[in-house]
């Protein structure tokens, strides 16, 4: 895999490039600000860019921006996102302009090795990766209500573990069920949201922007 790091702490940069290289990724350009993030994105063609969403100059959104962009005008090149802070009102349009080959971390998960390099696959596979914590901002100001409303309570709960990232076997062993059974919630689920098996976006990803208060728009087939 090859990946571009765009961040402007020269210490965090160094340990995220030391973080993946050690697990056996090709780091192709380390930069610090958004036109670098484009030019080396454009130059190398990278399977992922990695950076953080707030760069130079004013150190609000313009990694968001240039996330923004990168999908734009490279879309085979996944995006993931870091920050300090859970900042849903930057994720949320992020997420929901095309939840696709993008994901948003806290930078508290840099240090768990496994759970960036996870990541970072699974963007490029084409998922969609959310912190757990996002999640929970996300979900914290709203009632569970609407397209949930016809969800039982071991359904949410395991949409909320769908939106976090795991797997049937990830969400078996999380809540003590078997693997079937959690097929069979999952199923159901897809069910009561009416996301019929041909659709063109992956359902979990669908299920997960429901969860989350998000939509978008139909891809053409």
């Amino acid at each position: 895999m090859r990946v571009v790091v765009a961040e402007d702490q020269l210490l965090t940069r160094e340990g995220l490039v030391r973080v993946l290289v050690d697990a056996g990724i090709t780091v192709v350009a380390q930069v610090d600000e958004v036109e670098a993030v484009i030019r080396a994105v454009a130059l190398e063609r990278p399977d992922a860019v990695l950076l953080d969403i707030r760069l130079p100059p004013t150190h609000t959104d313009e990694g968001l921006r240039a996330a923004d962009r990168v999908r734009s005008e490279y879309p085979g090149t996944a995006v993931l996102i870091v920050s300090s802070y859970v900042e849903a009102d930057y994720a949320a349009p992020l997420l929901a302009s095309g939840p696709a080959g993008v994901g948003y971390l806290l930078k508290d998960r840099i240090l768990e090795v496994a759970t960036i390099v996870d990541a970072l696959h699974r963007v490029v596979a084409g998922e969609c990766v959310i912190d757990p914590a996002l999640v929970a901002e996300l979900l914290a100001p709203r009632s569970r209500a609407g397209a949930l409303d016809a969800l039982t309570t071991r359904e949410v709960e395991v949409l909320g573990l769908v939106a976090q990232g795991l797997t049937n076997a990830g969400i078996a062993a999380r809540l003590t069920l078997s693997e079937r059974t959690v097929e069979v919630h999952v199923q159901r689920i897809f069910t009561k949201l009416n996301l019929p098996d041909d659709q063109p976006i992956n359902r979990r990803i669908l299920s997960t922007l429901t969860f989350l208060g998000l939509s978008i728009e139909p891809l053409s087939t």
